[in-house]
């Protein structure tokens, strides 16, 4: 598929909008629970699956751009750095539906993409968080169970949840 200045202007334009959007989110909606390491924001992960439906640079962009967000807006480290491992679903997701785009028409291979995503979204997630208190103790009265059930399945819960709003969202665009 041969790529126009037009196509290029778009991406970088809602790329732009999905990263402001997604920035937003997370500072000011009052329908948040930060409990270091874990912090849930309803819908905070819209641009990113709006974004991978577009296509996997602007997936990309979109993901770096919300790490960024999360950065900049005061969040513990351990949180930007679970932003961050949202590259480990976004960039893969968006490389499938480029290639089978048909997914995002069948409603079962739609869910069964998102269980899919959600999975790698809350895996990535604790190992994540792991990762950081490796050689460390974790928090007071959070454990290795605490952070995979906490963390891990929380993480696959709030995916599902996001996908399906932004799938009402993506559709009426035409994605």
């Amino acid at each position: 598929m041969k790529t126009t200045r037009r196509t290029i202007i778009f991406q970088i334009v809602i790329s732009g909008l999905l990263i402001a959007i997604g920035v937003l989110i997370p500072m000011v909606s009052p329908l948040r629970i930060v409990i270091p390491p874990a912090s849930y924001t309803l819908g905070v992960h819209i641009p990113i699956f709006v974004a991978m439906f577009i296509s996997p640079k602007v997936a990309v962009a979109v993901t770096i751009g919300t790490t960024a967000g999360f950065f900049l807006g005061g969040f513990p480290i351990v949180i930007v750095l679970r932003a961050a491992s949202h590259i480990f679903f976004a960039l893969p997701g968006a490389i499938y539906l480029a290639k089978f785009s048909k997914t995002a028409a069948s409603p079962l291979g739609l869910r069964m993409f998102s269980l899919v995503v959600a999975l790698v979204h809350g895996i990535s997630e604790a190992i994540t968080v792991i990762f950081f208190f490796m050689g460390t103790n974790f928090p007071e009265g959070q454990g290795m169970l605490w952070i995979i059930g906490f963390i891990g399945f929380g993480s696959v819960l709030h995916s599902l949840f996001d996908f399906e709003m932004a799938n009402l969202i993506r559709r009426p665009m035409g994605l």
